[in-house]
């Protein structure tokens, strides 16, 4: 149903409102954590000490199985956070991005389209020098 909020009037008169959803957190700036797999996609939105504020992931929205991993699983979560953001009264936000999937850059539009501003996006996705021992060759 949500919450409501009762107005009251003058003369004992009374009157339900929809409350508007109001977050107690006030945050100006913060960090936007994007890790995206090739199965799933999931965002975190942190403040600048690293404290997690909001998160939310492909499966969390109602997205099952492969669709999880898709852009669009990945816009839908951007977009849902960036709401969260607006509520708290976010400006803008730093960008980590972690991983090798399809929602990398299609989470981040889906979060600006809320009206936050990106001040940079960095990529820290793990890379292998060498990895590891190859299998050794099969006998027949």
């Amino acid at each position: 149903m949500g919450k409501t909020k009762i107005v009251k009037k003058a003369e004992g008169e009374e009157k339900t409102v929809a409350a508007v959803p109001m977050s107690k957190k006030r945050v100006d700036s913060g960090t936007l954590y994007v890790q995206s797999t090739y199965n799933n996609t999931k965002v975190v939105l942190a403040d600048e000490k690293g404290n997690t504020l909001a998160w939310s992931t492909s499966g969390a929205i109602g997205f099952k199985g492969a669709k999880k991993g898709t852009p669009f699983a990945a816009a839908k979560i951007g977009e849902t956070l960036g709401a969260k953001a607006q509520i708290m009264g976010m400006k803008e936000v730093n960008v980590v991005v972690k991983g090798v999937g399809s929602g990398r850059e299609s989470a981040i539009r889906g979060f600006v389209s809320k009206g936050i501003i990106i001040n940079n996006i960095k990529d820290v996705t793990p890379v292998p020098h060498n990895g590891p021992r190859p299998k050794k060759p099969r006998r027949v």
